[in-house]
């Protein structure tokens, strides 16, 4: 469960409780920041985050940027892949845009600062590949790319004035028509908790941002950090924009297995650089399942360990990496091959003990190439959004790519939508009706654990219409309790999360039943095939879809 203290939200708010900034953006990963970096040159400002600036998906990200940067690489070659990987539910337009504008991104962050790992022999960037990639196109800096482009961004944020609000959650998104005010529906901004006072701020803003990340914590194993508890699609959700193929939750194949480590990530890359999977009497197995082996996309890799570790009742599988040499991997994987040894495990000497885990939303807010949801006023980018990149699956270290590319999308068209939307109107302040201090944290925790079990054992890898009936049923009621916890009590840091995740939940649940086929992500055993008509997205309650999306299989 996430770490922040539980502060009481105070009843009453003052008269300074109410701040007004063009831009509000929540969330600090990749998209987040490089959106506010950019935004910050035409307009105030502010980046809202839960926790520090640096905890989030991206500061925990080992792998690194696919982009084309290489003479040997084609466009071309990378949109296959995608396409391949996304099982038929890929946005053409979308994947070709995000590819042929990504190496322009990815030397902005050069020119930041970034610090990317070099090829010895040819003194330019050295690429890795990972699975479902025909080239070695992934620019990386070691293992640790995700908190050298964190650093990067973070330091030109503050450089550019961004105002940088850490430790406050966001409540709830602030509409003209939840609110009653005059003029069309549009996003105002938000309700925002100060975490260390319990204060309750009302953020205007002309256009609100939404960068929260994914929703891995929704499941009992994850590599995601505690702050992944899908905020930013839960608050669109509960204002009326549009969600979009919530069923397709990617679960990384490989998480270090061991009883005192904590959600650690071991990167694709390693299997990028000749790492097999065997199980436990040493017996390789992914070519039984997939000509690509180890190099499969990672749906097909998580499902083959899943199978194995059914089959023969073995808790963990093995990723072997002990005949490449060690200061090959001393050089390239610096951090895992420290955490490993750390918890006794030596990757030149003997094979490391791996399990998948809930670790990539590939659905998520409905946007358009722009960033642009349903609701006007809002945006959304980042892992928060579903921009159709992804479609069925994503393919490996496509995530920071999408993150560069349509923050940079999403500032433009937010500069414009700022010049012809005027000042957000006041709305009122924040009250607490007769709601008084929580009384029972271990309501909050209880309910919090028995999420993310049931969602592990019924919603997840591999699924049945029999166990999503269960988890259909079982959500209701806790998102009934929790509803009426949240009425009774003032908010704290971890109600809100908890709010959110049974939100994102029954999303995920309503999504999985409604997709009667066994596409990418989404493995279903009374539907096993592929549906034969052409893919289309699932939509969940909300606002219309952009006219860009294909047709929504079904509302509900």
């Amino acid at each position: 469960m996430g770490s922040a203290s539980s502060c009481a939200a105070a009843g009453a708010p003052g008269a300074d409780d109410r701040l007004e900034v063009d831009y509000l953006v929540v969330g600090s990963g990749v998209a987040g920041l490089s959106f506010a970096l950019k935004a910050a040159a035409h307009g105030r400002t502010a980046v809202v985050t839960k926790r520090a600036l640096s905890e989030s998906n991206t500061f925990y990200a080992q792998g690194g940027i696919a982009g084309v940067l290489s003479d040997e690489d084609s466009f071309d070659d990378h949109v296959r892949d995608t396409l391949e990987a996304g099982a038929g539910l890929c946005r053409r337009e979308i994947v070709e845009l995000c590819v042929r504008e990504g190496p322009q991104r990815i030397r902005e962050l050069i020119a930041l600062g970034a610090d990317f790992t070099r090829d010895r022999e040819t003194g330019g960037y050295h690429l890795t590949r990972e699975g479902g990639h025909s080239h070695r196109r992934v620019i990386h800096a070691a293992d640790l790319t995700g908190r050298e482009v964190e650093r990067t961004l973070v330091e030109a944020a503050r450089r550019a004035g961004v105002a940088l609000m850490e430790h406050h959650t966001a409540i709830d998104l602030v509409t003209t028509e939840k609110e009653d005010l005059a003029g069309p529906t549009r996003c105002v901004g938000a309700y925002v908790l100060d975490n260390a006072s319990g204060r309750v701020l009302r953020v205007a803003a002309r256009v609100t941002v939404l960068a929260t990340g994914g929703a891995g914590k929704v499941y009992l194993y994850t590599c995601n950090p505690d702050v992944a508890t899908g905020d930013g699609i839960a608050m669109a959700h509960r204002a009326g924009a549009a969600i979009a193929d919530m069923e397709f939750m990617q679960f990384h194949p490989t998480c270090l297995f061991h009883p005192e480590a904590k959600s650690f990530l071991i990167s694709e890359a390693l299997r990028g650089e000749g790492g097999v999977l065997r199980l436990r009497g040493g017996e390789p197995f992914m070519a039984r399942y997939d000509p690509r082996r180890e190099l499969a996309p990672r749906d097909i890799v998580a499902r083959a360990i899943d199978s194995e570790l059914k089959r023969t009742g073995d808790d963990c599988v093995l990723l072997d990496m002990t005949h490449l040499p060690k200061a090959f991997l001393v050089e390239h994987f610096p951090n895992i091959a420290a955490q490993c040894r750390s918890f006794g495990v030596d990757l030149a000497v003997q094979p490391i003990p791996v399990v998948p885990a809930a670790h990539y939303t590939c659905g998520g807010v409905a946007t358009d190439a722009d960033a642009q949801t349903t609701l006007p006023g809002l945006l959304a980018v980042g892992e928060t959004a579903c921009t159709g990149l992804h479609g069925a699956n994503r393919l490996a270290s496509n995530s920071l790519l999408e993150g560069l590319v349509f923050a940079h999308r999403a500032a433009a068209r937010a500069k414009v939508l700022s010049r012809g939307l005027p000042p957000p109107p006041p709305f009122r302040g924040w009250d607490a009706g007769r709601a008084v201090p929580p009384d029972e944290g271990v309501v909050v925790t209880q309910n919090w654990d028995e999420i993310r079990r049931f969602m592990w054992n019924y919603v997840g890898i591999v699924r049945t219409a029999k166990r999503l009936e269960r988890a259909r049923r079982r959500i209701g009621l806790l998102r009934e309790e929790i509803r009426e916890y949240y009425w009774d009590f003032l908010v704290t840091p971890d109600l809100l999360e908890l709010r959110n995740l049974a939100d994102v939940a029954a999303l995920i649940i309503d999504s999985a039943r409604l997709r009667r086929e066994s596409r990418g992500l989404h493995c279903v055993l009374d539907f096993p095939e592929r549906a034969a008509e052409t893919a289309d997205s699932v939509l969940v309650r909300g606002k219309p879809a952009p006219e860009a999306w294909p047709r929504p299989a079904e509302r509900i």
